[in-house]
């Protein structure tokens, strides 16, 4: 696994972003682990998070595109911070884009915010978790109104490796519905090896019992292959 990768899964932990313990979905699952982005609260901790979405955006579409569009509300922060990353870390000057949940009819008109999608633009999408798949049904259609863009794929910060609304994972299912690459900066087995039974700053963070716990979620949850 790469190094930024295990930087990451630690940098979640330390954030609370990455949680284990009895939680249930936004579609009802109970799971062992919760992954809130919300968490990320610090200017230093927004410079470090755009900087990993970065690596992971570089490593699978490059860097020659046009947008990146976040959608309200989480995706807001999360474009920002990942296009001053891209530029810090690659010189590549990319726009960011994100949509209002409600259209402003005065001054900055609209249902966009930042930068316009213009024709010809090719644009990638930038989200925290998905679980189920349901948030790029009301993303596409924004984008793709304001022109003939081309919207190359989907970048979230972890994917839960968990069936969608068939029996594969959320990702595949976008891939396989929209035409859509997808990617992740990390995935839960990356999560899992890194953190079953291994030392972090004193604790085991997943000892035998909670991998039980995780293997037993996936075993009704996980997606097929």
């Amino acid at each position: 696994m790469e190094q930024y990768k295990q930087e990451f899964i630690e940098f979640m932990v330390d954030c609370q972003v990455l949680k284990f313990g009895d939680f249930v979905t936004k579609s009802g699952r109970k799971t062992p682990f919760f992954i809130n982005t919300g968490f990320y609260r610090t200017g230093g901790q927004l410079a470090r998070l755009g900087g990993y979405y970065a690596k992971a955006i570089r490593e699978k579409f490059g860097t020659d595109f046009d947008v990146l569009f976040g959608p309200a509300y989480k995706g807001i922060p999360l474009s920002v911070a990942a296009s001053i990353a891209i530029h810090e870390q690659y010189g590549s000057d990319i726009r960011y884009c994100s949509n209002r949940k409600e259209i402003k009819d005065h001054g900055d008109k609209g249902i966009l915010l930042g930068s316009p999608i213009q024709d010809g633009d090719r644009v990638v999408i930038i989200e925290d978790v998905t679980t189920a798949g349901t948030s790029i049904q009301e993303t596409l259609p924004i984008i793709r109104a304001q022109g003939n863009v081309e919207v190359l794929g989907l970048v979230v910060s972890v994917d839960r490796m968990e069936r969608g609304q068939g029996t594969k994972s959320a990702l595949k299912e976008i891939h396989e519905t929209y035409g859509l690459e997808t990617t992740a900066i990390v995935t839960m087995a990356d999560v899992v090896e890194h953190l079953y039974n291994r030392p972090y700053k004193g604790r085991v963070i997943i000892d035998d019992t909670l991998k039980a716990a995780i293997d037993a979620y996936y075993e009704q949850y996980g997606a097929e292959e």
